[in-house]
């Protein structure tokens, strides 16, 4: 069985704590991807579950075993780095055996092993290559074959595709998809790549300054992050943050936008700080709020900068001209990132209303950090009265 459960995993070396009171529990043939800034401990996470680091504190379970204290070798998991590390003296069958001939296997079984591994991976007919003689994508086949051969419970991926282009990266992740369909294994891939994680992962774990964000599948983090880090860094674009005062009305920005809503009804009190969020996407030119349920009051603004994209368009806009000389917190708090067709007309410098669809707007509380709403909908009195009668009915 591949299930990894780490229990209160902690890791300090000396003054700094990399991973600080970890406790997650992945489930048998899950791909779970690790993501986060650099330093912020999903390597090390990975480690100890291979036995190459050792935590401080905590258990660490694979399937029905604690491995804590077990070495790499007894644990049932097989690593694929970053860095491929062929042997280049030898071929591609060598390579992939390696690790079989040292354990004295059988030659038929040896033979059996890399076949099938070889054609899990798409290396048929290459077995006699050379390591120099192969494509970047091919070499990182290999080294998933030479993982593949010893039949582990629980793969780990720590950065595999990060030397290769970007071209070659998305070939890859589909190919890694269809490994994990295909092999039915557990997966815990290390990656800073979040279109990786979204697109291969049934579940991401989100690490900060070694402590876990959130663990939950790709679009529940990015549709209802936790707080405002996994807001912030799940999305490419980032997520707009705008920091203000609950009032009667709702949300009340420095600016003076408001954002209606029932501060009853969100959970939130009136004189409260709290931060609203709007991705990008949920940004809308105002000729365009007649086809959103629920628009904003519109919103006055000058665009700034356009980034064409190809597919769309980024636009920069600023909540307040007059405002010249920002250090870079307080410019992100006059400004707003949209993003429009491609053949939208839009100019620089050219004074635009918008509107934010108020059902895709998340507030979180400033001091905290942490959620407190998806949706900012204000329930009319007609359609509490329809949710009432329904909790009653039920």
């Amino acid at each position: 069985m591949g299930d990894v459960k780490l229990e209160h995993v902690t890791k300090r070396y000396e003054d700094v704590t990399a991973v600080d009171d970890m406790n997650v529990e992945i489930h048998d043939g899950e791909f779970v991807c690790l993501v986060g800034p650099s330093g912020c401990g999903k390597s090390t996470t990975m480690e100890m579950v291979a036995g190459l680091t050792k935590p401080t504190e905590g258990t660490i379970h694979i399937g029905d075993r604690e491995v804590t204290n077990l070495p790499p070798k007894d644990r049932g998991v097989a690593m694929v780095f970053q860095n491929i590390a062929l042997f280049p003296h030898m071929d591609v069958y060598d390579n992939i055996s390696f690790g079989l001939r040292l354990r004295d296997y059988e030659k038929e079984e040896i033979d059996r092993r890399v076949e099938r591994a070889s054609d899990i991976v798409q290396l048929e007919g290459m077995l006699d290559r050379m390591p120099d003689e192969m494509s970047g994508g091919q070499r990182q086949r290999v080294a998933i074959a030479r993982a593949i051969v010893r039949n582990p419970d629980v793969f780990l991926m720590d950065e595999p595709l990060a030397n290769l282009d970007a071209k070659l990266r998305v070939h890859m992740r589909t190919e890694l998809q269809r490994l994990h369909k295909e092999l039915d294994t557990t997966i815990i891939y290390v990656t800073h790549d979040q279109a990786e994680a979204m697109t291969m992962s049934d579940r991401i774990a989100v690490l900060d300054g070694g402590k876990l964000q959130q663990i939950d599948p790709p679009l529940t983090c990015y549709n209802e992050p936790d707080n405002l880090f996994v807001a912030g860094f799940i999305g490419s674009p980032a997520m707009n943050f705008l920091d203000g005062t609950v009032t009667q009305q709702g949300f009340e920005h420095d600016t003076g936008i408001t954002i209606e809503f029932d501060p009853a009804q969100m959970g939130v009190e009136v004189g409260q700080e709290v931060t609203l969020g709007v991705r990008p996407e949920d940004v809308y030119p105002i000729d365009q709020s007649q086809s959103l349920s629920h628009p904003s009051m519109s919103i006055d603004t000058t665009t700034d900068v356009l980034e064409p994209m190809g597919d769309e368009i980024f636009v920069y806009l600023m909540l307040d001209e007059s405002a010249g000389g920002m250090d870079m917190e307080a410019a992100q708090q006059n400004q707003l990132l949209m993003s429009v067709d491609p053949d939208s007309d839009i100019a620089e410098d050219q004074e635009f209303d918008v509107v934010l669809d108020r059902s895709r707007i998340h507030l979180f509380d400033t001091a905290s950090g942490q959620a407190i709403q998806h949706g900012l909908v204000k329930l009319t009195s007609s359609e509490s009265v329809t949710e009432t009668e329904a909790e009653s009915d039920d």
